[in-house]
């Protein structure tokens, strides 16, 4: 297929593809699924070889949200039956990073639900992360606790953080449909803050809230411009209680359509399979390996993932392995501090971290056919940190 042949030489050379080539890619039929994820592939195997950096999720407070995000299970008004509590302490964060740490993860995740932190807040997560690296000198820890204000960031870093995740979710035209409580310029905001900062930007999106193929486009080439050096990829998790509840849109082919455009327009960046994976990839996941280099180990914020020892084994049998705490992550030209740069525009989870798009069907291919519902498989998250389970990693 030209289009294939074409976005592969582009992804070879950091060339940015069209908005029209991205499009078609979305567009490509079930029987050309297999010959987009080999082209796809190439990319991903010419940037990060078969490495699969394993990260690990810590939701630090639960629930109790003021912002209106339609799609979280922590918003405002959430009916959602999942865990709630307030901060952890420092002790009980870094005891819960050394499950993951152990289960081969090298990246942290530290999260907490609100709109943005306090003064205070940033102290004790910048408590937790002196915790969790006095015990694990070479762990990568990144902050996700909502927008940053001013000198925010710098302090962040200052206290041994190395990335801060703040996803945009959705394309501009579309984000008021989804908040109200913030506005997308405000995501936007913070995501250069903390580049500025010198923290790794790490920002992505939520597919499957009935967006269009050109709010998906739009969002990812926005990301391209903001140029994080991750982009997490998260598939709504329909949680019943929320206003998305009823919001199946994804079958697996779609999925991997688009972590494979994500691939084409963002070659050489970490791309991370983050919240719903299991809920809509299912079988399919293996598949996802060849487009994404990077995927959450073990449960989300407030659902629960496959086993750990099952994302282990999935990892062998497809032939990846997992990513040393010695490895470097990015490519070199992107490792001289900061997020680096590309040639022409620059480009780069959590289920938690991303927001819908419109229910109108793409104007440039039909519409997906919807995936059965399966409720079957939202499960809340009731192990690991704010419970005195063990935590699944």
């Amino acid at each position: 297929m030209d289009l294939l042949n074409t976005l592969v030489d582009k992804g070879l050379r950091r060339e940015t593809p069209t908005r029209a080539e991205a499009l078609a890619v979305l567009a490509t039929t079930d029987d050309e699924l297999l010959d987009v994820v080999a082209a796809a592939g190439k990319v991903r195997r010419h940037w990060f070889g078969r490495r699969v950096k394993l990260n690990y999720l810590v939701n630090l407070k639960s629930g109790l949200c003021p912002e209106d995000c339609s799609y979280c299970s922590q918003r405002l008004g959430s009916k959602a039956d999942i865990l709630k509590y307030t901060w952890l302490k420092p002790d009980e964060a870094s005891r819960a990073a050394a499950a993951g740490l152990a289960g081969g993860a090298k990246r942290v995740c530290l999260v907490a639900s609100g709109r943005g932190p306090t003064d205070r807040d940033v102290d004790r997560v910048s408590d937790t992360i002196k915790a969790i690296k006095e015990q694990n000198e070479d762990v990568e820890v990144c902050a996700c606790l909502g927008l940053l204000s001013d000198g925010q960031a710098e302090r962040l870093r200052e206290a041994g953080a190395d990335a801060y995740n703040h996803n945009l979710n959705t394309s501009e035209s579309t984000y008021g449909e989804i908040t109200t409580t913030h506005t997308y310029a405000d995501r936007v905001d913070t995501v250069r803050k903390a580049h500025a900062a010198g923290l790794s930007a790490c920002s992505g999106l939520i597919a499957g809230m009935g967006e269009t193929d050109e709010d998906l486009v739009d969002v990812v080439f926005s990301l391209r411009e903001l140029d994080p050096d991750s982009v997490p990829v998260n598939f709504l998790i329909p949680f019943e209680g929320t206003p998305l509840a009823k919001e199946w849109n994804l079958t697996p082919q779609r999925c991997l359509r688009i972590l494979a455009m994500v691939r084409f327009v963002c070659p050489d960046v970490e791309v991370r399979i983050a919240g719903g994976r299991e809920v809509h990839l299912r079988t399919m996941q293996p598949l996802a390996l060849h487009l994404a280099n990077s995927i959450f180990l073990g449960d989300y914020l407030t659902s629960e993932g496959q086993a750990g020892k099952a994302d282990l084994e999935m990892i062998a049998d497809a032939g990846f392995e997992v990513e040393g705490a010695g490895e470097v992550t990015l490519p070199e030209h992107r490792t001289g501090g900061g997020c680096g740069s590309h040639e022409g525009s620059g480009c780069g989870s959590h289920e938690g971290g991303g927001v819908c798009g419109t229910v109108s069907a793409s104007a440039s291919a039909p519409a997906a056919s919807a995936d059965e519902p399966r409720p079957d498989l939202v499960a809340v998250r009731r192990r690991g940190a704010g419970t005195d389970l063990a935590p699944n990693a």
